[in-house]
């Protein structure tokens, strides 16, 4: 019985998941733009909810 070694080609190390992610929200931005789609700056401090509307904070411990 003989023992063979196989021998893998290197691959090309993968892109850390940042970079990834970071790729793929520019070519979506990049799409929405071309598609006609705006971009709208927000002042900071503003919110999406309606004055009035109940926070709802999470509790993560026991009371």
């Amino acid at each position: 019985m003989s023992s063979k070694t196989i021998s893998r080609q290197k691959s090309a190390p993968k892109p850390a998941a940042a970079v990834t992610s970071r790729e793929a929200l520019e070519a979506q931005v990049a799409a929405f733009l071309k598609s006609g789609g705006e971009i709208q700056q927000v002042a900071k401090g503003v919110t999406g909810q309606p004055n009035g509307a109940a926070s709802r904070h999470i509790s993560l411990g026991k009371k």
